[in-house]
């Protein structure tokens, strides 16, 4: 399973790399779209389309390779998350952890197959710096300070687990936020650290519930004060 999502992680890399290789090219020809796979799907269709009087021939003929190039690159992807999610179903941790909010089963198999002895940390604490999701410490004066996360852990569990927290995030902000916690850390933080600190918090969340092998429990609403 590792194999697997190191393969992935590599195959996402080198898509997005074509992705933007395909943009830039496009771009000099004055050619642009949204971002997202709409907009470069927008693109890969125009560009199959002949336009001598937009797009040389030539030219043309060169970034359809990095088109294909993505395409492929796209049906491996969708077919090793196909295989693991497969591999999901069948296995309790996982399914345990996708009990989570925000938690798909991606992150879920990723988590248990890069942390296979959750009590080789401590706590969540530990857990969440291995993946580098930690605020940097900066102390002069006798004051200290808290920065960025690391970012000096896992690479692909912790772009998964920021990816879900935020596309948990959009979806709660259409919604309507109803975690009190959620609410209060959007009132008064940007979103893109309250995207991180969700993301640390799931991390430390993985950690509990494969170290006590316990099930995800929602809090319990606490009744507004008199």
């Amino acid at each position: 399973m590792l194999v697997i999502h190191s393969t992935r992680a590599l195959l996402i890399r080198q898509r997005t790399m074509a992705a933007n290789a395909l943009r830039a090219g496009l771009s000099e020809f004055g050619i642009v779209a949204a971002q997202g796979m709409k907009g470069l799907r927008t693109l890969i269709e125009q560009l199959r389309t002949p336009s001598e009087g937009v797009i040389p021939e030539i030219g043309r003929a060169t970034l359809l390779l990095l088109a294909r190039q993505w395409e492929a690159l796209d049906v491996d992807i969708r077919a090793l998350d196909r295989q693991i999610e497969r591999a999901v179903r069948v296995d309790e941790a996982a399914c345990r952890l996708m009990e989570v909010p925000s938690i798909g089963p991606i992150t879920a198999s990723a988590a248990v197959a890069k942390l296979p002895n959750a009590r080789v940390f401590k706590t969540g604490r530990d857990f969440s710096a291995w993946v580098g999701l930690t605020p940097r410490g900066h102390g002069t004066g006798g004051k200290h300070r808290s920065g960025g996360i690391s970012k000096q852990g896992d690479r692909t569990l912790r772009s998964l687990l920021i990816n879900g927290a935020s596309s948990y995030l959009r979806q709660q902000i259409a919604r309507g936020v109803k975690d009190p916690w959620l609410r209060d850390m959007l009132a008064r933080r940007p979103y893109k650290v309250v995207m991180v600190a969700l993301a640390a918090k799931n991390a430390r969340i993985i950690w509990a519930l494969l170290a006590k092998g316990e099930r995800y429990r929602e809090r319990a609403p606490v009744p507004a004060a008199a």
